[in-house]
């Protein structure tokens, strides 16, 4: 590259990473073009930065077992941004003292939440983990990996219902983001709440009738995130078709229902890089989630050794495998498979839950692997930590087993689907070759994006930080898109948004300064 190539390369850096300055290009044989400036705190939707009372219209995901941890919540919301606890794989005790801890640090701040994941085997937990939200007083909930609606979600939403004493308006103290990835689901939650489940509810005491009655007016959702390939619970879908059809749904929808148009409909998986941010803006995202960066941060529930692995992750590195919470009906979930076993160990514990019938009927080669390999303890030891687990959180699961061998043995196998996410958030060291790592392939395109930077260090990556990049760097995208639909040519490298440090990214956004002088370039 020549010189004079390289001072105009950094030239149009300069000028396009000026966010809070307007840009005016001057073209030959034409009036000027004006870019406008665009700071991170303009993109997205105005009314989910004002309903969350939030800067920026991005919210850190729920990862479970508080992967999405306080620390990480805490960190985000000061900074502006929204955060989602991860309570899902949790006993309720922890998930009520992770709530006071958030109330404590938070207050009623409305930008911090809570997950309540969908869960057909545990019911009962479900629905404690709900009436816990609706107690404590938890302003926003982030729903996640339903397939059908549950009364514990419909009562979540439909508590917080009232009507405002001087204007009539039906107000929601209870604010609901939905994460989904079929049309089917989605549907559901832009629809108002299941009569049937409102009846119960209320005929319970659960809901007030005038609750039940306002609840049939509203969509049960506020926020309807399309929920593409991602870590964890996952169709593999990819962003740039299943978000196009949210939207479309969202619209056709609100031509019978008007109340469904203000639903806002974010986009999640994939979001890593500021290409895809400003790819799902450009799509028409009123709002961003991120998820398996910010496992990679220091403020995560998760341990060193997997940060380091999340951090060396590729494209090629991710696979799928059995979900603990679903094992039975062979949902399954998106995991690392580089550094691990676990991919391979729980997809054979799958293949003999699905061939025999009892744990009795398993042959004594397979029972030796299992119990050398796979448990790397007895099979009775694990049936007794299973017991003692299930009569603390839910007695219900061991009456049925008691009946059921079949599900008996899946209780057992579920055992190492529980343990092995445990194992890798504590860091257990002669463990492994067996930690679950939920990881998409946006965990990798983070990586390459980060290589060489300030970010490169899983032990530098601090999530404000993080996401206040992507944010960055999507809107520098931006204006040079703005500019080359207007005939501006920018030179090959241009742009490229690289990562910053907290103090760098600070000096960048600070007040504007005067513009800087017109920058000449050639026409198309």
């Amino acid at each position: 590259m020549s010189t004079s190539t390289a001072d105009m390369v950094l030239s149009w850096h300069s000028a396009l990473a000026d966010l809070r300055s307007d840009l005016t290009i001057d073209l030959p044989g034409r009036a000027p073009v004006t870019i406008p400036a665009i700071a991170p705190e303009d993109l997205g939707s105005k009314a989910f930065r004002k309903a969350h009372g939030a800067t920026y219209a991005l919210a850190s995901g729920a990862m479970a077992n508080g992967i999405a941890s306080v620390d990480l919540v805490r960190s985000m919301v000061r900074a502006g941004f929204v955060g989602i606890y991860g309570a899902a794989g949790q006993g309720i005790d922890e998930i009520r003292r992770r709530i006071d801890e958030l109330r404590d640090d938070l207050g009623d701040s409305p930008g911090w939440g809570v997950n309540l994941i969908h869960n057909p085997s545990e019911p009962n937990l479900e629905w404690s983990i709900a009436e816990t939200l609706v107690h404590r007083r938890v302003k926003l909930v982030e729903a996640s990996a339903y397939l059908n609606l549950s009364p514990a979600v419909v009562y979540y939403r439909a508590s917080g219902l009232r009507r405002e004493a001087s204007t009539g308006a039906i107000v929601s103290d209870h604010r609901l983001m939905a994460k989904v990835s079929r049309v089917e689901v989605a549907r559901r939650f832009l629809e108002p709440a299941p009569g049937p489940i409102l009846e119960d509810l209320v005929r319970r005491g659960l809901i007030t009738a005038e609750q039940g009655e306002l609840a049939r007016q509203v969509p049960l959702a506020d926020d309807l995130t399309a929920e593409a390939d991602s870590g964890g619970h996952t169709d593999n879908q990819p962003a740039i078709v299943l978000f196009p059809t949210m939207i479309a749904l969202r619209d056709r929808m609100a031509r019978e229902f008007p109340a469904v148009a203000k639903v806002r409909i974010g986009a999640a998986g994939g979001i890593s890089t500021p290409h895809s941010v400003a790819g799902a803006l450009m799509m028409g995202a009123d709002y961003l989630v991120t998820g398996s960066v910010n496992q990679a941060c220091r403020e995560s529930g998760s341990s060193d050794t997997v940060r380091r692995m999340l951090a060396e992750a590729s494209q090629a590195e991710v696979t799928m495998a059995p979900a603990a919470d679903m094992f039975e009906m062979g949902v399954k979930l998106q995991v690392l498979k580089r550094g691990t076993l676990f991919p391979m160990r729980a997809a054979r514990l799958y293949e003999l839950y699905r061939n025999h019938e009892s744990l009795e009927s398993i042959s004594e080669k397979d029972r030796k692997m299992l119990e050398t390999t796979i448990f790397r303890c007895p099979i009775d030891q694990v049936w007794q930590e299973t017991q003692e687990f299930f009569r603390a959180r839910d007695p219900e699961q061991l009456e049925r087993a008691a009946k059921d061998s079949k599900y008996k043995m899946a209780l057992v196998f579920r055992w190492y689907l529980g343990q092995s996410s445990r194992w890798a958030n504590r860091g257990v060291h002669d463990r492994v070759m067996d930690y679950q790592v939920w990881c998409g392939p946006a965990m990798a395109a983070f990586n390459d994006w980060a290589r060489g930077s300030c970010l490169d260090d899983p032990l530098q990556r601090i999530a404000p930080v993080v996401n206040l990049n992507l944010l960055y760097g999507a809107a520098v995208l931006l204006r040079a898109r703005f500019a080359q639909l207007q005939g501006v040519e920018l030179p090959p490298g241009v742009p490229d948004p690289r990562p910053m440090n907290g103090f760098e990214l600070q000096a960048m956004l600070s007040p504007a300064v005067p513009e800087p002088d017109a920058v000449p370039v050639q026409t198309r």
